[in-house]
């Protein structure tokens, strides 16, 4: 298993690095089909454990794929590989959408268990969602909504909100975000979560979009938990906003620590971390 698992990655960062060069280089984005292969191949088996189907359809992260890159070219690490996930998701669709309904159709009628099968199964479901919902298709949305309304975990309600949140389905987005912030207010700890999704969005207007939440009546900058939500899950995840050309990020989060500083000093040296994990060469 783990053999299989780190050829698929290391495919993943070799197909991924080429589509970062063409970038790069101003050229058209053109994805090695051996990664559409390999998955497809995993995608189509289904006598292999479906926690292993789910971390081999997991693409190495951002963070991952800038700290190996000789520099640190976010913009371009963030087109490559949301292009190779689009392309992913268009080539294997019926597939992916074949193992979805599957899995979920065993959750509806399955009560939720804290076992290592039924984690399995929630893990390809959900990461099966979010490559679903990047072809836009309406039958998709219905899906997710479905999924975040009659679900009997979190597991399952916050994976279709973060789905939600990175669709291009604004009205829907905006429904859900409102309904689980009613539902779940005197959640704490719940709510942290809610807060987090929305700061890790990369649809444009990142920032924005966190200064307005640091507006909600449930934020404080004197709760560590909030500002590590959000601030920290916009800071520390949302690379592509963050470290936007203009330098809106960082002046944002240079404000933020003065201010932060005055009221808890420990947390407000944390948020600088993002800030000190590469340096170009």
């Amino acid at each position: 298993g783990f053999n299989r698992w780190d050829a698929g990655q290391q495919l993943a960062v070799q197909v991924l690095q080429e589509l970062i060069g063409q970038h790069q280089r101003g050229e058209a984005l053109a994805l090695d089909q051996r990664l559409i292969t390999a998955l497809g191949t995993v995608v189509g088996n289904e006598s292999l454990d479906p926690a292993m189907v789910a971390e081999m359809l997991s693409l190495p992260g951002e963070a991952y794929l800038t700290e190996i890159s000789q520099v640190a070219d976010v913009d371009a690490i963030h087109a490559a590989r949301e292009f190779a996930r689009r392309q992913i998701a268009e080539q294997l669709f019926d597939a992916l959408w074949a193992r979805y309904q599957a899995n979920r159709e065993v959750s509806r009628k399955t009560a939720y268990v804290a076992s290592a099968e039924h984690f399995a199964r929630r893990s390809l479901q959900n990461i099966a969602l979010s490559y679903l919902m990047l072809s836009g298709k309406p039958q998709v949305l219905e899906a997710t909504l479905e999924q975040y309304e009659h679900c009997d975990n979190m597991t399952e309600r916050l994976t279709a909100l973060a789905v939600l949140v990175n669709s291009p389905f604004g009205a829907e987005r905006a429904k859900a975000l409102e309904a689980f912030a009613e539902h779940f207010k005197d959640n704490p700890l719940v709510m942290d979560q809610w807060f987090s999704v929305q700061a890790a969005s990369t649809l444009p207007g990142g920032l924005a979009r966190v200064k307005a939440l640091m507006q909600h009546p449930a934020f404080t900058l004197k709760n560590p938990n909030k500002v590590r939500a959000l601030i920290g899950g916009f800071a520390g995840q949302n690379l592509v906003n963050f470290h936007a050309a203009d330098g809106s990020g960082y002046r944002f989060l240079a404000d933020l620590v003065i201010e932060l500083n005055a009221l808890n000093p420990q947390i407000a040296s944390r948020q600088l971390a993002p800030l000190t994990r590469w340096r170009n060469t």
